[in-house]
């Protein structure tokens, strides 16, 4: 779910902090992606005549196909990607979990009774509602990025709180995701819209944690709590309270503790027992792997299991992948130069004044340029 309402309220109280980019502008970056929301959209988005992508077996294979094409339009457009899977959920996420399940029920009554109509627009829609990830198809990506030689990490619990951590320390330059609670998980950088189809000409939005504090004049700490009270899967949120009002009362109240004694209770529902602080901590210190002992490898694609996986096993078109298999090569090639504003940066005087010199001769020199310094890029 992430966090409800969390996007368009960056864009309207913070609008310098989100801009558009074009996919080839991110050329020579590491992006940690959400495997989980990726293959989602997979699953939602590549279909032909309403239904997913299926094999002869009646195996669906959306989801391969998806991973395969668009991870390499990413390498053809000079980005490194790693994909980091979902481990065990936290027990806080269970009454969200239980939620979904509840939600998917009573897509299938809605779906049961649009076919018996004959309702093709409402059979639609709620067959996309009833999309969901499984371990199966997990397993089969994780096997496809290996073969395709793209790096694969199994978050110990939440990916995109793995995500961040990587950006934190340096490893990636951003976190891919339509989720926007990477950025509660503190991720500097946020993209969406990266793993989007190109036939969408969806730019990728890039979200700056820094600029969205500063704008919003908050610290991290009150822009979890905001969080919170926008609605996260971990905790219910208080009834009554929108987007718009969340904000004001982070505002002048600065924390949920201080809100919960200032609110009129009658107006608003606050959840019995809730759960906020066990919420907030699952923000400040999500169960993460140390970024410090993860290796990010990108190695050249298996090509023959690759066919024999995606071809023998799976019934794609043995052209088609071949073709695919070549443009990965061509494509990680490529993606090994690096980006210029990776290695050097421009080290600029703090002074507010620039003086000018005369030399000996009486001419005057301008100030000298600002030194290039090299630095390691990511």
């Amino acid at each position: 779910m992430g966090i409800l309402g969390l996007s368009k309220l960056i864009c309207d109280k913070a609008p310098s902090s989100v801009k558009e980019n074009d996919i080839k502008n991110y050329f020579g970056r590491k992006v940690a992606i959400d495997a989980s929301m990726a293959i989602y959209q997979f699953l939602i988005a590549i279909r032909q005549d309403g239904n997913q992508l299926t094999n002869d077996e009646g195996e669906v294979t959306s989801h391969l196909a998806g991973l395969f094409y668009r991870t390499i339009r990413m390498l053809d457009n000079g980005i490194k990607p790693v994909y980091v899977f979902d481990g065990k959920p936290p027990q806080m996420k269970s009454g969200e979990l239980a939620k979904r399940k509840e939600r998917r029920e009573e897509a299938q009554k809605k779906l049961d009774e649009a076919t018996e109509a004959g309702e093709t627009v409402e059979i639609d829609k709620y067959q996309r509602r009833l999309v969901k990830v499984t371990p199966a198809h997990m397993d089969d990506c994780k096997r496809l990025l290996t073969l395709m030689g793209i790096p694969v990490i199994t978050a110990p619990s939440e990916a995109e709180a793995q995500c961040a951590n990587l950006v934190q320390a340096g490893k990636v330059y951003a976190v891919a995701t339509e989720d926007m609670d990477a950025l509660t998980f503190a991720t500097t950088k946020l993209l969406r819209h990266m793993t989007f189809s190109e036939a969408r000409k969806m730019p990728i939005q890039e979200f700056t944690l820094a600029r969205v504090l500063e704008e919003m004049e908050m610290t991290q700490d009150q822009f979890i709590d905001l969080c919170i009270l926008l609605g996260c899967d971990y905790c219910n949120s208080i009834r009554g309270i929108g987007p718009k009002r969340a904000y004001e009362l982070i505002k002048q109240h600065k924390n949920i503790e201080t809100i919960l004694q200032n609110i009129d209770k009658k107006k608003y529902t606050v959840p019995e027992d809730w759960l906020y602080k066990e919420a907030r901590q699952m923000f400040v210190k999500p169960e993460v792997s140390q970024s410090d002992s993860i290796e990010l490898k990108w190695r050249d694609p298996d090509e023959e299991k690759l066919i024999e996986f995606m071809c023998t096993e799976k019934g794609f078109n043995e052209e088609r992948i071949r073709n695919g298999v070549k443009k990965l090569v061509k494509s990680k090639k490529q993606s090994t130069q690096g980006r210029l504003d990776d290695f050097f940066k421009v080290k600029v005087s703090t002074g507010t004044t620039v003086k000018r010199k005369s030399d000996p001769k009486g001419k005057s020199n301008s100030a000298k340029k600002p030194k290039k310094e090299f630095k390691r890029g990511r």
